[in-house]
C-alpha cells in the first residue's frame, strides 16, 4: 500500500470514529442549555466557535442536536477533537485545535516556479499562518502530481514532510525530484490513406525528438499539447470538405522506465462535401446585399470549416464595430450524406445595439487620466465598437508608461444597451536617472550622466537631459517633446546638442580630424492616419573642423580648401628668440646673431556654419516599440541645407523594417535602410580633386560632392556585425597613417534578414536571433557593384536590461576582402552613437 493511500484510509477511519463517538458518547438526559462554555482554544476565538456552534442558550440539547453540533465544529476544519459534555444546564465544548503552519518549504522544484506552486497551494488550503488539514496536504501531492504528469513528467515523486513545533505549529516541507521528462519516440496516425502523416502532422506542436527540441521542447509528453493536436487533425480534414471525419480512439502507451511515449490515433477519413446551398437569415442590421459580401464560402465550394469560421467572425466584427457587441452568428448545416452535401444558413442575432456609457481609467497612479483619454478611439456617448477598443489598447500600449494594458467592457446594471470601458494599467517607472558606466569596443569606456522623463509630471511630455564621455568624444543634449501641443495630436520638441569628437586622438575607425559640432532645432509632428505622421525640422549648426597636415587623409583637407578656401596653420610660436623663455629648446641655436622667426605647425580649421530643414514621413504599425513581434516601419526622410549657408547640400534617407510571425516561437524580420547624399548649388560647382589610395592626384576637375563629415559608414553592430565598426567602405592609405583610414561615403545600402526567437526566455526584454546582415558605402551611385556588397551571418542576443541596452553578436563573413578588419564577437553594453 502506497503512502498517501495509506494515509487517506487512516483519516477516513479518524473522521469516521471522531463523528461516532459523541453520539455513543451522550448518556446525558435531554437538557435545556443555560449557558455554554468552550475549552481548549489556543489561537481560535470563542465567537468564532460560536458562529459555528449550532445550539445556543435557551436550546434544547438531546442526542440529535449534539451529533449535529459536533459535526458542524468539524466541518470547520479548524478542530483535531471535538467533545461536548455537561455541567448542570452548562453545556462544555472541549476542542483540540489543529495546529498552524509555521512555514511552507519547496524543495526540488525547477520546472514549475515555486512562486506559482505557492499560489497553487493556497488555493487548496494550504498557506502559511493557515490551519493545518491533513486532507488539504493530500490534496495538494495529487494536484502537483498531475501538474508534473501533464508537463511528460511521470517520473516524478513528491515526499511532504511535517514537523511539529512548539505552541501547536507545524512546518511542512515538500521534496520534488521531478526526474526526466518523458520523451515522444513515435506518433502513429492509423487509418490515413488520402494525406501522409508528414502533412497531417505539420503545425503540431507534439513531436518525435529532432534538432530544434532542445528549444522548442515539442518531444516532451502534455496532454494538453496532444489534445490540441488532435484537434488540428480534426480541423486539418473539416477544412478540406471531410465532414464524416472521425477520430476513433487514442492510445497513449508509456514504457516501463517511464521514459518513452508512444502516440497512436485511430482515424476514419470519411468522403468530401460539397456545398449545395448558402443562405443568411435572422435579423442582419445590415442590407442583406452588403452582409452577403462578407460571405467566404460559396455554392459548389467544397466545405471548409475555417472558411466557415472566418465568415462568422467577418459578421460578427461587422455588426460589432457598428454598436452590435452581443451580436452572435450561428452557422447551421443541413447535411445530405447521400449526395454528400452541406447547405449552410448562417443565422444572424444582433442583440440591442450598445453604446458606451463611461470610460474608467484605473492603475494611472502617476499618469494624468487626459494622457491615457486621448489616445482612446472609443469615446463615451458613441456606439459600441470593438475595432476602435482594440486600437486604443494598440496606442496605450506604445506609450510605453505601462507594463499591462487590459480593457474590459462590463454591462451596465439594468441597462442591456449599455456598457462601460474599463481600463487597467500597470505602470512601469517611466523616468530614469542613470549614472552609469558602458563598454563599446570602438569607442572605449563611456561614463554618462542620464536625466530621462518619458512622462513628464504625468503629462505624457518627453524631457531628457544627457551627459556621455568616452575616450576621445564628449557629447551634450537637451531634448523636450510635447506629443499634444495641440488637441490635434501634433507634436512640438526642442533639441539643444554639443559634440566634441577628437577623431585624431587615437585609433577611432575614422579619418583622423577632429570635430566639434554644436546644433539647435525645432520640430513638429503632424499626424495623417492612426500610423502615418510626418514631420518637419529647422535648426541651425555650427560645425569646426581641425585637420593636421600628414595625418589627415588629403581628399578631405583639398575638399575643405576647394569649397571654402584655405586657412592658416596653427600653433605658431617663435624660432631662435633668446630672449623669449617660451621658445622650445630645440629651437634656439643660441646664437643672437640669428635673425629672429617665426614657426607654425600643421594643423588647419574651419568655420561651417548652417541652416537645416529636415522633411520625412513615418509609417509605424509595429505592435511594441521595442521588442516587435508584428508589422512594419516605413521612414523615408530629406534633409536639406538651406542656401545661404557656408556649404549647400542635402542627404535622403529611407529605412524598412518588417515582422511577419512565421509561429509562436519565431518572427521573421526584414530590413533595409538606404541613404544617398549630393552637394549642390555653389558647393556643386567647386572643383575637388580625387586621389588613389597611394595619395596621387586622378583628376583635379571633379565635382565637390557630400560634404566628408556628413558620409555614410557602415560596419559593427547595428549594420553589418562581424567587420569592424566603420570600417567597411572606401578607406585611404598614405605614407604616416599608420592604417587605411575609413572615408565613409555619400551612399549607403544595408539589408537585413533576421530569424528572432522571442520566447527564447521567460521574459520578453531578451531575445535570440540569427542573422544574415549585407551592405557597403559608396562614394557615389556610379561605384555601386553587387560584387563588393558585404554579406556576414551569426547569431544575437539583444536584452534590454535595467541598465541599458546589451547587445551580443557573433558573426562569420561570408563575402569579403581580405583587407578588411574581421571581428567575429561584438557587444555593447549601455548607449551606442
Amino acid at each position: 500500500m502506497t503512502r498517501p493511500i495509506a494515509r487517506r484510509r487512516l483519516l477516513s477511519l479518524a473522521l469516521a470514529a471522531a463523528l461516532a463517538a459523541p453520539v455513543q458518547a451522550q448518556e446525558f438526559e435531554p437538557f435545556t442549555v443555560s449557558d455554554i462554555r468552550v475549552e481548549g482554544l489556543q489561537r481560535i476565538s470563542t465567537g468564532t466557535v460560536f458562529t459555528y456552534l449550532p445550539v445556543e442558550r435557551g436550546d434544547l440539547l438531546d442526542r440529535t442536536r449534539s451529533s449535529e453540533a459536533i459535526r458542524a465544529l468539524f466541518r470547520t476544519g479548524f478542530f483535531d477533537d471535538v467533545r461536548l459534555e455537561r455541567q448542570g444546564d452548562i453545556l462544555v465544548v472541549v476542542v483540540e485545535e489543529r495546529p498552524a503552519i509555521n512555514r511552507i518549504t519547496l524543495v526540488g522544484n525547477k520546472d514549475v516556479k515555486t512562486e506559482d506552486l505557492t499560489k497553487g497551494l493556497a488555493n487548496i488550503g494550504l498557506a502559511e499562518g493557515e490551519t493545518y488539514d491533513p486532507m488539504a496536504l493530500d490534496r495538494v501531492t495529487q494536484e502537483l502530481l498531475r501538474q508534473y504528469n501533464n508537463r511528460g513528467k511521470y517520473g516524478v515523486t513528491i515526499r511532504p514532510t511535517v514537523t511539529e513545533l512548539d505552541r501547536n505549529r507545524v512546518d511542512i516541507t515538500i521534496t520534488i525530484a521531478e526526474g526526466k521528462a518523458s520523451k515522444i519516440r513515435d506518433i502513429n496516425i492509423v487509418g490515413n490513406d488520402l494525406f501522409t502523416e508528414t502533412q497531417l502532422r505539420r503545425g503540431w506542436e507534439s513531436n518525435t525528438s529532432n534538432w530544434l527540441s532542445w528549444y522548442r521542447r515539442d518531444d516532451q509528453y502534455s496532454r494538453e499539447k496532444l489534445s490540441g493536436d488532435l484537434e488540428k487533425l480534426t480541423n486539418y480534414y473539416l477544412d478540406r470538405g471531410y465532414v464524416d471525419f472521425n477520430i476513433e480512439s487514442t492510445q497513449v502507451a508509456i514504457s516501463p522506465d517511464r521514459r518513452d511515449i508512444f502516440v497512436t490515433a485511430n482515424v476514419v477519413e470519411g468522403e468530401v462535401y460539397t456545398v449545395s446551398d448558402v443562405r443568411i437569415s435572422g435579423d442582419t442590421v445590415l442590407p442583406q446585399e452588403d452582409v452577403e459580401k462578407l460571405l467566404m464560402i460559396a455554392e459548389g465550394d467544397t466545405f471548409s470549416r475555417a472558411r466557415v469560421e472566418f465568415t462568422t467572425d467577418a459578421i460578427t466584427a461587422t455588426l460589432g464595430n457598428i454598436g452590435y457587441a452581443f451580436a452572435q452568428v450561428t452557422p447551421v448545416p443541413t447535411l445530405d450524406r447521400d449526395n454528400r452535401t452541406v447547405a449552410l444558413n448562417f443565422y444572424v442575432e444582433p442583440g440591442p445595439r450598445v453604446q458606451v456609457r463611461r470610460i474608467v481609467f484605473k492603475g494611472n497612479t502617476s499618469t494624468a487620466d487626459e494622457v491615457l483619454r486621448r489616445e482612446m478611439r472609443q469615446f463615451e456617448g458613441a456606439w459600441y465598437s470593438q475595432a476602435a477598443i482594440d486600437r486604443s489598447k494598440v496606442r496605450l500600449q506604445r506609450l510605453g508608461f505601462f507594463e499591462e494594458v487590459d480593457i474590459q467592457t462590463p454591462e451596465v446594471a439594468g441597462q442591456p444597451d449599455q456598457v462601460d470601458v474599463v481600463v487597467n494599467v500597470k505602470e512601469r517607472n517611466s523616468g530614469q536617472f542613470t549614472f552609469g558606466l558602458g563598454y563599446q569596443e570602438t569607442y572605449g569606456l563611456i561614463t554618462s550622466i542620464q536625466l530621462v522623463q518619458n512622462n513628464f509630471l504625468g503629462t505624457g511630455n518627453r524631457f531628457s537631459l544627457e551627459v556621455q564621455n568616452n575616450s576621445y568624444s564628449r557629447q551634450f543634449g537637451f531634448s523636450y517633446t510635447d506629443p499634444y501641443f495641440t488637441d490635434d495630436g501634433i507634436s512640438l520638441g526642442y533639441n539643444l546638442s554639443y559634440r566634441d569628437l577628437q577623431y585624431a586622438s587615437r585609433d577611432s575607425n575614422l579619418a583622423r580630424y577632429d570635430n566639434t559640432v554644436a546644433s539647435a532645432d525645432v520640430q513638429v509632428g503632424i499626424p495623417l492616419t492612426e500610423t502615418d505622421t510626418v514631420q518637419f525640422a529647422l535648426g541651425i549648426d555650427r560645425n569646426e573642423i581641425t585637420t593636421s597636415d600628414g595625418s589627415t587623409p588629403p581628399p578631405l583637407i583639398e575638399y575643405l580648401v576647394a569649397t571654402l578656401g584655405d586657412r592658416a596653420y596653427f600653433p605658431c610660436f617663435d624660432v631662435d628668440d633668446d630672449d623669449d623663455e617660451t621658445t622650445p629648446p630645440e629651437n634656439d641655436d643660441d646664437d643672437p646673431g640669428t635673425p629672429d622667426q617665426q614657426a607654425c605647425g600643421n594643423l588647419r580649421q574651419w568655420n561651417v556654419n548652417a541652416w537645416r530643414l529636415q522633411a520625412g514621413w513615418l509609417r509605424d504599425s509595429r505592435n511594441d516599440y521595442l521588442m516587435p513581434t508584428r508589422g512594419s516601419y516605413h521612414r523615408i526622410g530629406g534633409e536639406v541645407v538651406l542656401p545661404g549657408s557656408d556649404l549647400e547640400y542635402y542627404r535622403i534617407n529611407y529605412s524598412y523594417e518588417k515582422y511577419l510571425p512565421l509561429a509562436s516561437w519565431l518572427v521573421l524580420k526584414i530590413g533595409a535602410d538606404v541613404g544617398f547624399g549630393d552637394s549642390y548649388g555653389d558647393t556643386a560647382k567647386s572643383n575637388c580633386p580625387t586621389f588613389d589610395n597611394e595619395g596621387d592626384v586622378i583628376t583635379d576637375t571633379a565635382k565637390c560632392g557630400l560634404p566628408f563629415f556628413r558620409n555614410y559608414y557602415v560596419g559593427g553592430p547595428g549594420s553589418i556585425r562581424g567587420f569592424e565598426t566603420n570600417t567597411v567602405g572606401p578607406t585611404y592609405s598614405f605614407s604616416g597613417s599608420g592604417f587605411p583610414q575609413p572615408l565613409g561615403g555619400s551612399l549607403k545600402t544595408l539589408g537585413n534578414l533576421e530569424f528572432i526567437f522571442p520566447t527564447a526566455f521567460e521574459t520578453r526584454a531578451a531575445r535570440l536571433s540569427a542573422f544574415v546582415d549585407v551592405g557597403n558605402v559608396y562614394l557615389g551611385y556610379d561605384d555601386w557593384e553587387a560584387k563588393t556588397l558585404r554579406i556576414s551571418t551569426g547569431i544575437s542576443l539583444t536584452w534590454q536590461s535595467p541598465m541599458g541596452p546589451i547587445a551580443i553578436s557573433y558573426a562569420i563573413p561570408l563575402q569579403y576582402e581580405r583587407s578588411d578588419r574581421i571581428e567575429r564577437v561584438q557587444f555593447t553594453f549601455g548607449g551606442t552613437f
